[in-house]
């Protein structure tokens, strides 16, 4: 009896583990340039109809990032998309994903779904950009600090 539980145990967490063999984490890099990965059907992708790319190794903040993905012999669906935003055509089995906010709580997410032929394979590449403040925000900083500076000193006067 023992031994029929612990094989329909080690089936069940050999089943689960192929279900996620095409999943992906990459651990992003926001240096404003363009990066790249690869997945073939021998790494298992759209297994279960769907695909989970992760980009981790950043900080809580604001990002441009830009996801394209490129498919042979494999259909992505319109449901596919990056943190929830869905993505464009932008050609033949070819998304595009922007987003521009990472807050932290969790990686940008890239959801792939669709079906895979018997040679599929999908490349992409991604770029992450960290917001810059412009220079009307140090405008407005250096304002902020004499205003500060006019009242403090109001202050100081009316105490003396």
């Amino acid at each position: 009896m023992k031994l029929k539980s612990f094989v329909a145990g080690a089936l069940l967490a050999a089943a689960s583990v192929s279900a996620f063999a095409g999943d992906k984490v990459i651990s992003a890099i926001a240096d404003g340039k363009t990066h790249s990965w690869i997945a073939s059907y021998g790494d298992g992708i759209l297994s279960g109809g769907t695909d989970l790319v992760d980009f981790t190794g950043f900080t809580p903040g604001y990002y441009k990032i830009s996801v394209t993905v490129s498919a042979q012999d494999l259909t992505l669906l319109g449901t596919s998309n990056l943190n929830g935003a869905l993505g464009t055509v932008s050609g033949d089995s070819e998304f595009t994903f922007l987003s521009d906010k990472y807050t932290g709580l969790s990686p940008f997410h890239l959801t792939l779904n669709g079906t895979a032929g018997t040679e599929a394979n999908y490349s992409g590449t991604y770029r992450i950009t960290a917001a810059v403040p412009e220079p009307e925000t140090y405008g407005m900083l250096l304002g902020g600090l004499a205003l500060m500076g006019v009242v403090a000193r109001r202050k100081a006067k009316k105490a003396a």
